[in-house]
């Protein structure tokens, strides 16, 4: 009998090979990803509670979110996040990147400075901001050494929403400013050197030159930090308290996620439909973001 020749026996093995080193990869995002989001969108339509089964009740809990006024405070904390975070990150990390991108001596300190705050846990920054801001913390004390007084940055329903998005602003400048440094150095130089020839300054070159280069860089960013400043919660919780500042006045939509849904007594489906509320914006800005985008090309 004929020993099957080793083509032959790579052929048989083709069809079931990838699917073994597949597994490990497949059984994790089903239990960890799939799994929930699945159990999230089926407990939305139900009236489950922690250590309550629950049962059927449609499209209620839905119908209580318009009513509820909590949930408003929460999305116009959310969409205001948004408005004050994203176009900083636009922004800002590409100035940055234009600034460190320049091969000087002592240039790679500054990078590694900007860049430690992204790999700094979000609960260590927010506390070391929470007590540079306190009523007795180093920024108060500053100001009232020069007369201006204390300001309630943690008080203050306003105040302290704009502090929460400083934070974020804060810790986010090097991790976009790394995606930016990236986009920069496929620019090729000759149209600088082109422009520059033309008369044209540091802010035409920047304007007509660098922006157009790095546009879809800057649309990623966009949907990056939209769809990260519409789920904030680190920042929020810790500069606010699990009360959501002053009346909970600063209650961001997750964070009426995590308090209604955790305990004893959370009720489980109403957080879920508040998560699947969440997950409908965030794709949808995702999608506005890249609509967007087509348009200006075409």
């Amino acid at each position: 009998m004929a020993t099957p020749t080793a083509p032959s026996r790579v052929r048989r093995q083709l069809p079931t090979s990838p699917w073994l080193f597949a597994a490990p990869g497949l059984l994790i995002t089903g239990a960890f990803v799939l799994y929930p989001f699945v159990s999230t969108v089926v407990n939305s339509f139900t009236d489950r509670r922690t250590l309550i089964p629950g049962s059927f009740v449609g499209l209620a809990n839905f119908r209580e979110l318009l009513h509820d006024d909590m949930f408003w405070i929460g999305l116009r904390n959310s969409t205001l996040y948004i408005v004050g975070v994203v176009p900083a990150l636009v922004i800002l990390p590409l100035l940055l990147a234009l600034l460190v991108q320049k091969n000087i001596p002592g240039i790679t300190f500054f990078r590694s400075a900007f860049y430690t705050p992204v790999v700094a846990s979000i609960v260590v920054v927010g506390l070391i901001w929470v007590w540079l801001l306190d009523e007795r913390g180093l920024v108060n004390s500053l100001l009232q050494s020069v007369g201006i007084g204390r300001v309630g940055f943690l008080s203050d329903q306003w105040l302290l929403l704009l502090s929460a998005m400083a934070v974020t602003v804060w810790k986010g400048l090097g991790y976009y400013m790394i995606i930016y440094l990236a986009a920069l150095a496929n620019v090729p130089r000759e149209l600088h050197e082109a422009a520059a020839v033309d008369g044209a300054g540091p802010v035409r070159r920047f304007l007509t030159v660098t922006v157009p280069a790095v546009r879809s860089t800057m649309v990623l960013v966009a949907a990056l930090s939209s769809v990260a400043a519409f789920k904030v919660f680190s920042e929020v919780y810790l500069m606010a308290g699990p009360s959501g500042g002053p009346a909970g006045e600063d209650t961001t939509l997750v964070m009426l996620v995590q308090r209604t849904g955790t305990g004893l007594t959370g009720r489980v489906g109403y957080a879920s439909a508040l998560s699947v509320v969440v997950f409908v914006v965030t794709v949808a800005l995702m999608l506005l973001v890249l609509r967007a985008d087509r348009r200006e090309e075409s």
